[in-house]
């Protein structure tokens, strides 16, 4: 077990999640089921109107969910709201504008941990974080090293992850000798290596994509590597990263053509196209497949299956996730608006309809919500219920913060595995690079 997995809270399961829970979110007193029965409501100011600008959908499923909860937040507090959508990669600077400038969204849903670029920018949502702890089973601990890094002092809310799994070809992996996805790294390799000897070859992210080049986390921590210790000291340019890229060299071998510039979108298009057989992604590759009036793609769908990245020389699981957050900021006029938008939206009546609609894309951040029909309805579903469960942060194993925001931002990791696994640079070079500009953001 690692230390990691070490530091979680035990959480007691129960039908419907209806069992008394430790909660992880107030601190780990463990709640009667009266816990559930609780509420918490904040009156919004008169006249007000909320903005949110969130993180455009990837599945229909879920923007259609999404606004439906809307609409019925307006209807039952008068609270009319705007709704802005935009890509991962521009959601991040603007919301930075808004923090520096002190207008703009209401509320903004970002990724990883943006929150903690302008914390002091942001409104404290302590205790409507306390509440939803105590109420669903607790937040796992990868929210809180993300919205709470001081232990006191929530940030903003999670709302979840799109998780970075496996999707494979069932019928090409078979067919290139593998009767089951390998659960280790030296499995995965040899996969590849068959898969592009068949034609069929793989192909992961290696551009700056927001979401799709946290595979490159999954390589370097597997092997043993971290961009830094617990005590934030920079620690990237080490042994452990320099095989792991040498096996990144040997594996991008096989990938197919014009990965490096690869963003969120790319593989999505050349998986549902029939130009890979293998690649990380969120549910949407299999949402698409299935929902597709192509009936081709509609067919591929039967054929698409998924997996958890395989284990390494690290001897552990080690999983990253595209973070969601949900930030109230400052500026805001309407604070309790805000505030009760964002409890009326976690709420089960809302949250698991949102869940279900999104079919998949989206794993909660409350452990009550493991129960959601959505990851039964499906045994495809299931491998993505646990991906906040499992994850680690992007800025693992150190205290989150300016610093590992501001790496994550700058996708230090990705571009040192893109140097090393292309041979733009050796894996010296590409680590030595990495730990001199992560060094700038960590004040070395």
């Amino acid at each position: 077990m690692s230390e990691f997995q070490g530091r979680r809270r035990s959480i007691l399961k129960g039908s419907a999640g209806a069992a008394a829970v430790a909660s992880i979110g107030a601190g780990g007193v463990l709640f009667s089921p009266f816990a559930r029965s609780q509420t918490l409501k904040f009156t919004p100011e008169k006249g007000a109107k909320l903005r949110v600008l969130r993180w455009s959908r990837f599945v229909q499923g879920d923007i259609d969910a999404y606004m439906a909860n809307v609409k019925k937040f307006t209807e039952a507090t008068g609270v009319e709201v705007r709704v802005d959508n935009e890509g991962w990669e521009d959601v991040r600077p603007k919301a930075a504008v808004a923090a520096n400038t002190g207008a703009g969204p209401d509320i903004i849903l970002s990724t990883n941990d943006d929150a903690n670029l302008y914390p002091d920018k942001l409104l404290d949502v302590t205790d409507l974080a306390e509440y939803l702890g105590k109420k669903y089973g607790g937040w796992y601990p990868a929210v809180q090293q993300y919205l709470r890094p001081d232990g006191k002092r929530w940030l903003g809310l999670g709302l979840g992850a799109s998780g970075s799994m496996i999707v494979y070809r069932e019928s090409l992996v078979k067919a290139a000798g593998f009767d089951s996805f390998p659960k280790d790294t030296a499995g995965f390799l040899k996969l590849h290596q068959a898969l592009k000897e068949k034609g069929t070859p793989g192909g992961y992210a290696l551009g700056n994509a927001t979401g799709d080049s946290l595979w490159t986390n999954w390589l370097i921590w597997s092997h043993g590597g971290k961009l830094v210790d617990k005590n934030n000291k920079v620690v990237i340019d080490s042994p452990e990263t320099l095989k792991a890229l040498e096996y990144a060299k040997e594996l991008y071998a096989t990938f197919i053509p014009g990965t490096l510039s690869w963003l969120d979108p790319n593989n999505n298009k050349a998986f549902l196209d029939g130009q890979i057989s293998v690649t990380n992604n969120g549910i949407s590759i299999y949402y698409a497949a299935k929902n597709s009036p192509d009936p081709k793609i509609k067919e591929m769908a039967a054929d698409i299956n998924h997996a958890a990245f395989p284990i390494g020389p690290a001897g552990v699981p080690t999983e990253s996730h595209l973070f969601f957050n949900q930030m109230v900021m400052k500026y805001t006029k309407f604070p309790n608006a805000a505030k009760e938008f964002l409890r009326f939206m976690m709420e089960r009546e809302q949250f698991d309809a949102w869940l279900i609609g999104a079919g998949g894309y989206i794993g909660q951040p409350l452990a009550a919500y493991e129960s959601c029909a959505i990851w039964t309805s499906d045994p495809k579903h299931t491998p993505y219920r646990d991906c906040v469960k499992n994850m680690r942060p992007a800025g693992y194993e150190g205290k989150l913060g300016y610093a590992s925001a501001g790496a994550g931002a700058d996708f230090i990791v990705a571009n040192m595995v893109a140097e090393a696994a292309s041979g733009s640079k050796t894996p010296k070079e590409a680590a030595e690079r990495a730990q001199k500009r992560a060094e700038r953001y960590y004040k070395v």
